[in-house]
């Protein structure tokens, strides 16, 4: 069974990369870092809340995992450096980063690694993996535009959440879907999330 990481950072957004978990789980194992300023944001956007202090024997990994119903996902902090995703020599077939904020941009542009969001790109990137960053802005100023050009040209899919209307979405949700269903595209992975152009 493929694994991949999924990052989730604090930009606006959150709900692709929930939708991307539950898209993956059904043919990987997923290994998810949520970047410690995003809880709120992901209750703030689609009412799910992990860090529910009222349970307090209960792990945020255990929550998560409830949540998507699923031994095959693991979960790290962004401060956990000593994860298995850290290190090179830990096989994946790739990563994602949905919604990508424009800090964690500059981050994975300029080597950074300061957190392990950061540090897990780091190794994909030099590992010559496959890495696809959404990054979550409107609209883009030339700094932003450099950083993306720049990892674009080291082999990262850059694929902004922008939604298309031939597919006549009826609410957010074939939005999401189809949103969704691109970034699975890009790494090869098949889906049912959107009516394709000519079928």
């Amino acid at each position: 069974m493929k694994r991949y990481i999924l990052a989730i950072t604090g930009a606006s957004g959150s709900i692709f990369g929930v939708r991307l978990t539950e898209e993956l789980l059904k043919v990987s194992k997923v290994h998810l870092v949520i970047s410690s300023n995003t809880f709120p944001i992901i209750k703030d956007e689609t009412g799910i809340d992990w860090t529910d202090k009222s349970q307090k024997s209960e792990k945020t990994e255990d929550r998560i995992r409830k949540y998507f119903k699923t031994e095959r996902l693991f979960f790290y902090e962004d401060k956990q450096m000593d994860a298995p995703i850290a290190s090179g020599s830990f096989k994946t077939d790739g990563m994602l980063v949905v919604p990508c904020s424009m800090k964690t941009l500059s981050g994975i542009a300029n080597g950074y690694a300061n957190n392990l969001i950061e540090r897990a790109a780091d190794v994909v990137i030099k590992e010559g993996r496959h890495l696809l960053l959404s990054p979550r802005e409107m609209p883009f100023s030339a700094i932003h535009l450099e950083n993306m050009l720049k990892l674009a040209r080291l082999g990262v899919k850059i694929a902004p959440p922008v939604p298309a209307f031939y597919h006549q979405p009826k609410n957010l949700d074939d939005i999401v879907n189809f949103i969704v269903g691109k970034i699975l595209d890009s790494f090869g992975i098949e889906h049912s999330l959107f009516k394709r152009w000519g079928s």
